[in-house]
């Protein structure tokens, strides 16, 4: 058992550190946007290179944030029958489906991957969609890295069953970032929000002070 939440948490660190990193390819998409915006509209140079770059960068995203939404319990899921079942079962029910669907699935993407990846290297494969034609070979490389990873993370769900199964409790998930509603409800089920009725005289007054300013504005 001590060795499955080593793993477990080996791999969600991994998961969260190569999810974080890449989460900047957002920062770098909002500028080369931004640039190729301005560069366009305002001075009539439109680059040739900003589009295949900014498909890159999503596309980069995209792939490579497979394994961090997996290890946060992410991904869209029919659950609406699942979550009725106790947890003993919900976790035979995710060892059968990792083995039955996720992992030859994911396998054939990490292995196909590294062929599919291997030839853009060789051919040095450049992009056809615009005349700039840079290099997309080293953004196929993620293809078999993101399955990998994927794997790894795969393989810590299926731990994660393993103890489910045996202690009838799901183990916690090392949480990096969290929707606000989900915060917001965890609060909730505690006791720790207070309740808002107790608040709503003040509410009212911020309201009025709010419109005041509007008003005020629009004049």
């Amino acid at each position: 058992m001590r060795f499955l939440n080593k793993y477990i948490e080996f791999s969600d660190s991994l998961s969260i550190w190569v999810g974080k990193g890449f989460a900047w390819a957002i920062v770098i998409l909002c500028f080369s946007t931004i640039y190729e915006v301005t560069m366009a509209y305002a001075f009539n140079m439109p680059t040739l290179w900003a589009f295949d770059f900014s498909l890159q960068m999503y596309g980069a995203l995209f792939i490579m944030s497979g394994a961090y939404t997996l290890c946060n319990a992410a991904h869209v899921r029919g659950d609406v029958i699942y979550r009725l079942f106790p947890i003993k079962t919900q976790a035979s029910i995710d060892i059968v489906l990792y083995f039955l669907f996720f992992f030859p699935g994911i396998c054939a993407l990490a292995f196909a991957g590294i062929e599919y990846a291997g030839n853009s290297w060789m051919q040095g494969e450049t992009s056809w969609n615009s005349p700039a034609q840079i290099q997309i070979y080293m953004i196929k490389s993620l293809i078999p890295a993101a399955g990998f990873l994927l794997i790894i993370a795969g393989i810590s769900e299926v731990f994660r069953a393993i103890i489910a199964l045996r202690t009838g409790k799901w183990p916690e998930r090392t949480v990096a970032a969290e929707e606000t509603e989900k915060i917001l409800m965890k609060k909730n089920s505690k006791g720790i929000l207070i309740d808002i009725g107790q608040d709503k005289p003040k509410i009212k007054k911020s309201v009025k002070k709010i419109k005041k300013k509007i008003k005020k504005g629009r004049k």
